[in-house]
């Protein structure tokens, strides 16, 4: 497979990627927050600040990259989803 990578100037990261997988642009987000029920009911919730790109498996997780480098799954148990769009920037992107 080949190997691709993707530059963020601004934020000075690189997405590096040995995949398939398609991630859509998110970087229009100041951060976007999951909200999950645990087995007792108490509601908690996951935010991730300045996500730049995303991907959506099958199943329903989400892989995140972040402009802090940091990479993550999100599984598909969250019962909420919230975000917050940087000023000027849309609220949709897909």
């Amino acid at each position: 497979m080949k190997e691709i990578k993707e530059n963020f100037e601004e934020q000075h990261v690189q997405l590096v990627k040995k995949s398939d997988l398609k991630f859509i642009d998110i970087s229009s987000e100041e951060y976007r927050e999951y909200t999950f029920v645990t087995d007792t009911g108490i509601k908690v919730k996951q935010r991730y600040d300045n996500p730049l790109k995303l991907h959506v498996s099958k199943s329903g997780g989400h892989r995140l990259f972040t402009a802090n480098g940091h990479a993550y799954y999100v599984s598909s148990g969250w019962i909420g989803l919230e975000w917050v769009s940087k000023k000027d920037k849309p609220h949709f992107v897909s």
